[in-house]
């Protein structure tokens, strides 16, 4: 492989935990510089890489092919606008941005500069949703009337984060944008949503629950996150005509990143201890009850494939224009929200 030279923007959560550890165990990617501000957090993960104290250092310099923009929200049209204009292919973690204009504006710098952007989309390579989207595909529920999934948290206090303060982006752009990602890729989008957003901790400056109706003709379509949920239900619920199916707890990938696990390890992406499924169906003349077995989960298929796309033109798994869409149904669920009022989106 010729490996590509990859800069993150920062080493908070996100490139400790998703990004610098996939770019790090697959042998397309060279961690070549990592911006930190005043820290050296990244070098015992990363020995080879530079730490630099500003983005100039990044786009600046002519052999960073790609570039992680992981910064807070409110950054992410800047920093891509920058890293593009300088001939830089550019990774946005989600969510893409805040209002669907910079996410066309974003669009528009990257075919005429010619490079890649994509969105970090990371939970499509959920076990879980895999192994949803091959229930879904099979037909065994026979045709589906009802889609309902949960990524609820448990924590009722306010943390000194960014996320958490009054100019933070709240859990719809949080949690939701990886809902709203994995709905949009099963069921394209809805003609119409309804949405409810709240404030429920004590002292809460930006929105910790949501509840997330999408229409479609056929069948119902609801997201829901809550910070408030101590005991989770389950995490996708699907019922169809002839049966439903139930899948509980989440992928346990970003525990494994969390814990220092290396990516691809034997067993990576599968714990039946943090997360299972059941089935209830007749399909094809038998009648199915139990426990259902899950896909592994692989985050490292996403950068596998910015690889591909990069080095040898394959097209992108995760498309700006796709992240695009998640971003106008937010702007149309917060203003259900504001207004109490079902937005309609053809």
């Amino acid at each position: 492989m010729n490996p590509i030279n990859t800069a993150l923007c920062s080493y908070g959560m996100s490139g400790l935990v998703f990004h610098g550890p996939l770019l790090e165990a697959h042998p397309g990617y060279k961690v070549s510089k990592i911006l930190e501000r005043t820290k050296h957090e990244s070098k015992d993960k990363h020995p080879g890489s530079q730490v630099v104290r500003n983005f100039d250092a990044i786009i600046d310099d002519p052999d960073i092919e790609l570039v992680v923009v992981n910064t807070p929200d409110h950054l992410h049209v800047d920093m891509a606008t920058r890293a593009m204009e300088a001939g830089k292919h550019v990774v946005v973690e989600k969510p893409f941005t805040l209002l669907t204009s910079e996410a066309d504006q974003l669009i528009e710098i990257a075919e005429k500069h010619g490079v890649i952007l994509s969105v970090y989309h990371n939970r499509r390579w959920d076990g879980v949703y895999r192994t949803v989207k091959e229930v879904l595909a099979s037909g065994k529920l026979g045709r589906m009337v009802d889609f309902e999934v949960h990524f609820d948290r448990f924590r009722n206090y306010i943390k000194a984060s960014w996320k958490d303060q009054a100019n933070g982006t709240g859990t719809l752009y949080n949690l939701g944008s990886h809902l709203v990602d994995q709905a949009l890729t099963l069921f394209g989008m809805p003609d119409r949503l309804f949405c409810d957003t709240r404030m429920l901790r004590d002292g809460a400056l930006t929105d910790d629950s949501y509840d997330l109706w999408l229409h479609y003709p056929d069948f119902k379509c609801m997201l829901r996150s809550s910070y408030l949920v101590r005991e989770p239900g389950p995490s996708f619920m699907i019922h169809g005509t002839e049966g439903s199916f139930l899948a509980w707890g989440t992928d346990p990938q970003e525990r494994d990143l969390k814990d220092g696990l290396i990516p691809g390890s034997e067993g990576w992406g599968l714990d039946p201890s943090f997360s299972h499924a059941r089935i209830h169906t007749d399909f094809e003349g038998k009648h199915i009850e139990g426990d259902y077995p899950l896909l592994a989960g692989n985050y490292m298929e996403y950068y596998d494939n910015i690889y591909e796309a990069i080095r040898n033109n394959a097209p992108l798994a995760v498309t700006a224009q796709q992240a695009r869409d998640v971003i106008r149904v937010i702007e149309a669920a917060y203003e259900s929200s504001r207004t109490g009022e079902v937005v309609r989106l053809g």
